[in-house]
């Protein structure tokens, strides 16, 4: 049973980042026997999509972002709790963080953002992160993406660095790898072999979406 209205509902809420709202519309839903999985994809996706558009041409700001990205979570974690098992989707891992010697860490914290409001399964390793650390990690989640942040032209080079660790590892090829970062470039993740370059927050979304087969 779809309900249009409690739909646009649904969106409207992230749009608005009304957490309190998400929550209730959410559990609203379900309650007038609506699929948990219609209501996620139909209601509030759509709605953390538009929050996307509206922050990539500079119409949203950062802290209105974040607000929306809870809301996200909050009644995405509503909705797949009331999924049937057997609808239960593996999330997909991300293992993501700011280079060693680089301490820049807001765009890649959009980026996490917006990975958990889309159901991603998030390792957040901050800023001023070994390679070593990003490695040991993705082997011991079994990532399939590991994304790098790197805000200096200094700090990029942990990037190609971060390729050959993850080759010597022996798990290169088990993960795919994402660049992102003021001076990196699709050429500059073509020269160290990463799998893409995200230009964007939303861009860095979508490329991930992709890589994992989710686009």
């Amino acid at each position: 049973m779809v309900n249009e209205a409690l739909l646009a509902e649904a969106k409207q809420s992230i749009i608005d980042y009304d957490k309190d709202r998400a929550e209730e519309i959410a559990r609203k839903a379900l309650a007038a026997g609506m699929n948990p999985n219609d209501v996620l994809t139909e209601g509030f996706v759509p709605g953390i999509t538009e929050v996307g558009d509206l922050f990539d041409r500079g119409q949203l700001f950062l802290p209105e972002l974040m607000l929306a990205a809870e809301a996200m979570k909050a009644a995405s974690a509503i909705c797949v709790e009331a999924l049937p098992a057997t609808e239960v989707k593996v999330a997909k891992k991300v293992v993501i963080g700011t280079v060693e010697g680089d301490i820049h860490d807001i765009g890649k914290s959009i980026v996490v953002s917006f990975l958990l409001a889309n159901g991603f399964e998030v390792y957040d390793m901050g800023r001023d992160v070994p390679i070593a650390d990003f490695v040991q990690k993705a082997r011991e989640v079994g990532a399939d993406v590991v994304g790098s942040s790197a805000l200096l032209t200094t700090t990029m080079q942990k990037q190609m660095v971060l390729e050959e660790e993850l080759k010597k590892a022996g798990i290169r090829d088990k993960v795919k790898t994402i660049v992102g970062g003021a001076p990196c470039s699709e050429q500059w993740a073509r020269r160290i072999g990463a799998d893409a370059y995200a230009e964007s927050a939303v861009d860095g979304l979508n490329k991930i979406k992709a890589l994992t087969g989710l686009a």
